[in-house]
This record gives structure tokens, sequence and C-alpha cells, in this order.
């Protein structure tokens, strides 16, 4: 590690920014030095945006994607090199307002059903029963999960907040029935080191691995990924009447202003609203023509 990446890194941990984001910061910055070639306090503003340039037509990145490079590169020469004036020459990409991916009941269902083991099919019922984000389903514990209280706690999630969530019957019995093949020590699910088993947290690969597996064999279309299962668990739980209040204590989201892009997804608050069509008097289908050409006029 360089001098400047070693500041990098200790400016990160001196604001107390999470693991996986010191990391992924350093792989960041460290692949710009890369592709420049030249000392990091020494790039100019042409390098910055040829940088980001071929980031989205060489590489052919996605929009989020590149929102991560050039923050971390924001970081880096206003937090590290005091560079105030970078965010004129790292601007974000715009990026395009999407709905998430939403599937209905009977598609989670047959998801579920889709995994190929018991520690998959675990997986995916705590995704969906919990609404958790991937990171905060590696970090679970054996003893976050309190059967006597039915809640189950999230230690340290993102933003480093606690919170407590309910624990479904459905799911205690099934993290019951894991425990008991697994008999996990620390972690609730355990990754491994060259092929074995150890005590030590999964990567979010093991999480989108289980997932894709079982939705190709579910043979669901829509495109499926762990965090539609956290979408999943916020529009199902708002559609069976809880408030937005709750949904935004329950995902633990800092700005309820997050929570609200569930109410174009819930059928319940699609429906509550009128539709006009529904107050006229729309003629029956029976009278009306079902040619689309014209007539020729008849012959004298």
């Amino acid at each position: 590690m360089t001098q400047l990446l070693q500041r990098l890194h200790d400016e990160l941990v001196r604001r107390h920014y999470a693991t996986t984001t010191r990391e992924s910061y350093l792989r960041s910055v460290a692949a710009f030095h890369r592709h420049t070639g030249k000392p990091l306090d020494g790039v100019d503003p042409d390098d910055l945006r040829r940088y980001q340039v071929s980031l989205l037509e060489d590489r052919k990145l996605a929009v989020g994607t590149v929102v991560h490079e050039i923050a971390a590169l924001r970081f880096f020469y206003r937090r590290v090199l005091k560079r105030r004036d970078m965010n004129e020459d790292l601007p974000y990409p715009r990026r395009c307002k999407q709905l998430p991916v939403v599937l209905s009941a009977e598609e989670v269902q047959r998801l579920i059903a889709g995994a190929k083991n018991l520690y998959h099919r675990t997986l995916l019922l705590t995704l969906y029963g919990t609404g958790l984000r991937r990171s905060e389903v590696c970090h679970l514990k054996v003893r976050d999960i309190d059967s006597q209280r039915m809640v189950l706690r999230v230690q340290q999630g993102k933003g480093h907040r606690d919170r407590d969530l309910p624990l479904s019957p459905t799911l205690l019995t099934a993290l019951r029935e894991y425990y008991r093949w697994m008999r996990p020590q620390t972690y609730l699910f355990p990754g491994t080191v060259r092929g074995w088993r150890a005590d030590k947290p999964i990567t979010a690969k093991v999480i989108w691995t289980a997932v894709h597996s079982a939705a190709v064999k579910a043979g669901l279309e829509k495109r499926v990924a762990p965090h539609t299962l956290r979408h999943c668990f916020a529009v199902h739980t708002h559609e069976a009447g809880a408030d937005l209040r709750t949904i935004q204590l329950l995902l633990g989201h800092a700005d309820i202003s997050h929570t609200t892009v569930y109410l174009h997804l819930s059928r319940r608050q699609l429906q509550a609203a009128p539709n006009p069509l529904e107050q006229l008097q729309v003629p029956s289908p029976a009278a009306v023509p079902r040619s689309r050409t014209k007539r020729p006029r008849s012959q004298p």
C-alpha cells in the first residue's frame, strides 16, 4: 500500500466508515491510480474526465457503480489531499429513476421452493422474512435471535445503527431446523476458508448465488437479486396494512423519503386512488364497429 493509500485508509478509519466501505474505496482509488499511471497527487482534471468517460463508455459500468467510484475519488481528493474544488472535476452522472422489481407472493413462494439446499432456503427465508440488507444477513449472529421476545436484533447496520425486528414464527421454525443441522457457533451463516467451514461471516457472493440459482430453478422471468427480497418485504408489509413510518423503522432507513418509493409499488396504495374512467358511461362493445377500414359507398 502506497503512502497516499495508507492516508486514505487512516482517514476512513478516523471517520469510522464501515469496513466494507473502506475496502471498496481503497480498491476504487487504486484502480484509478493504475489507469492513469501517474502519482495520485499529480493528476489533472483531464485525467479525471477521461477516467470517468472510460468507466461509462469503455467498461460500460452501470451508473450506480460509477457513482460509487466517483464518491471514492471525491473522498480521497477532498478529505485526504484537501482539494476542495474537486466536485467540479468529478460530477456524478445523472441517474435514471427506476422503480425496483417486486415479486408477487406466489413468485416469492416459487423462489424459496427453488432453493437447492437447506442453507440456501434459510438464507432466502431470512432475506424475505426480515427485509435485511445483504451485509446485515452476512453478519447476523446466533445470539441475535431472541426467541423469548420474538425479535431479531440487527447490530450496527447501515449507518452504525442497531434495530430490533419482529421475528416471524415461520422464520423461527426454519431457523431452528437449520440450527439443528448446521450447528453454527458465532455467525448464523458461517463462511468457509479453503473449502472448509469457518466461524467467520459469509460473503455477499454466497447470497447472490443462493438467490440467482433459486430464481433460475423457479423459472422467474424478472431480474431477481438479493435486494429484491428486501423490496418485496417492504411492499408486501405495506399491502398487509403497515404504515410508512413502521416500514421505515423495519428497514432501518434514516430518512423516510427513502421509504416512500414503496408507495408507488403497493397495490393497496395504487388501488385506493379512484380511476376517472369508472365514472364514465362507456358504450357497449357490441355497438362499436369492428372494421378499421372505411366502407366503400354503395352504388346507386
